[in-house]
């Protein structure tokens, strides 16, 4: 069953012209080896918030909304890299889960 999906999945791709993955040219394929070190670094750029939250104990002035809005987002696309297999958007987007739950919890216990 898996190798039949495969073959369909190929034969899409071919007549949708889509390019193959991983891709025959060296750059692109560095392209979608990289995303996952991008994904973890734009990660990194929560920590500052989530010091500020649980270190300091302090969420005034953090907004609940927009991270619960960020959660939603993140969980909508761990469920699309899920459903097509995509080992980088998993990997990205639950540790994106994790990181907004660590967050909203923080704002509801100091905020």
């Amino acid at each position: 069953m898996h190798e039949g999906v495969h073959s369909l999945h190929l034969r899409k791709r071919i007549y949708e012209k889509k390019e193959p993955y991983p891709h025959p040219d060296k750059f692109k394929r560095t392209i979608d080896n990289s995303i996952i070190f991008v994904g973890i670094f734009a990660q990194l750029m929560t920590i500052p918030q989530i010091i500020k939250i649980w270190f300091e104990k302090n969420a005034t002035g953090v907004s609940i909304f927009p991270w619960i809005a960020y959660l939603i987002y993140a969980i909508f696309f761990l469920f699309y890299g899920l459903v097509h297999r995509e080992k980088q958007i998993i990997i990205i987007y639950i540790l994106w889960i994790l990181l907004n739950l660590i967050i909203v919890i923080g704002i509801l216990i100091y905020g």
